[in-house]
């Protein structure tokens, strides 16, 4: 299967790219959008790249470069009572929820801005850019992507 390109959100308070750049890796647990869990179930392979976005952030946007390092499998918070992301139906046998792992590869020491995304030409269909897009797992096309990372050259 050809390498695939995502854009990944995570806020801040809760993660960052400097906080994967510590870790090395980590699980994106608790999606708990049926769309986002799709990609990461059926569609995100070891070896995709990843923008890393930090939402809710002062500037919004994409502050580094992450890629698969393990593909979906269950999401074990979906199980654990004491976790913020617990669901009380999900079944250990059909799991509802999937998670993927992600590693570190670079921080671009800055943030390409939401604002930059959305005036730079090339990037008018790229899902971020679009009104009301929220979903915190994101396709990119490759030929976005790379835009991206010429942008990350910059700041």
């Amino acid at each position: 299967m050809a390498k695939r390109y995502w854009l990944m959100k995570c806020e801040p308070s809760a993660y960052t790219i400097d906080d994967l750049a510590r870790d090395g890796s980590t699980n994106w647990e608790g999606v708990r959008n049926f769309k986002a869990r799709n990609y990461m179930r059926d569609d995100m392979q070891v070896g995709d790249e990843v923008l890393f976005y930090a939402s809710n952030a002062e500037p919004s946007g994409v502050t580094g470069l992450a890629k698969i390092v393990k593909a979906g499998y269950p999401d074990s918070s979906a199980f654990n009572k004491k976790s913020h992301y617990y669901d009380e139906d999900s079944d250990k046998a059909k799991p509802t929820w999937f998670m993927v792992d992600i590693g570190f590869v670079k921080n671009f020491h800055g943030t390409v801005s939401l604002e930059t995304l959305k005036s730079t030409k090339g990037l008018e269909k790229m899902m971020v850019t679009q009104k009301g897009s929220r979903l915190s797992v994101q396709p990119v096309a490759k030929d976005e992507f790379e835009i991206v990372l010429k942008l990350a050259k910059k700041i």
